[in-house]
């Protein structure tokens, strides 16, 4: 991390500038977002591409847009910059290797891509696990269940591409504290204060 000379904070790819800090209070922008009010700001270049319909992936980039809100928390709280940073990192992957792996040749390119998506959801929902102390126990319900929901969806994706199934478990997968339904999660979403 490092800070510039007009008050900038950098570390590693991102960089915070002080009114990416200002309040919730200021700004009710901040905390008043359903994932439907969020698609309406997503611009058309990104809704008009054939990869817009794929839930999996429209998910994982309201996920990365909603960690940036959290990312901006834990950034004030020097312990946490390091894994926000990982955070902020991980989430961001999980849509761009959609993006990437959607536009491969064959399905077992696709699935490999894949793969690294559901890594970086698995990644990013453990980071998430690890920012509890910050964060909260009701933003972290949330994003533990939509990470969760978000790895779902891949886990039959990268299957179906293959035309063969994955190794996991044999065990019901359900998300972590409760079961909330993605529609609830996706209506309901808390955000640092």
């Amino acid at each position: 991390m490092k800070r510039n000379g007009e008050g900038h904070l950098t570390f590693y790819a991102v960089t915070f500038y002080p009114e990416d800090f200002r309040s919730p209070a200021l700004d009710p922008g901040l905390i008043a977002m359903t994932f439907d009010s969020w698609k309406a700001t997503v611009p058309e270049a990104i809704t008009g591409d054939s990869l817009w319909k794929m839930k999996a992936y429209r998910l994982a980039l309201f996920a990365s847009d909603v960690c940036w809100r959290d990312v901006k928390k834990m950034a004030k709280n020097r312990t946490m910059r390091s894994l926000a940073d990982q955070l902020y990192r991980s989430i961001g992957s999980v849509s761009a290797n959609l993006a990437e792996g959607y536009s491969r040749g064959t399905g077992q390119d696709r699935a490999r891509v894949y793969e690294y998506a559901l890594g970086s959801a698995r990644e990013s929902r453990d980071w998430y696990d690890k920012a509890r102390f910050v964060l909260g126990k009701d933003i972290t319900d949330h994003r533990l269940s939509l990470m969760t929901h978000i790895i779902r969806l891949l886990l039959t994706m990268v299957p179906q591409q293959r035309g063969q199934s994955i190794r996991e478990p044999t065990e019901t997968y359900t998300a972590d504290r409760q079961d909330a339904n993605l529609n609830t999660l996706l209506a309901r979403i808390p955000f640092p204060n």
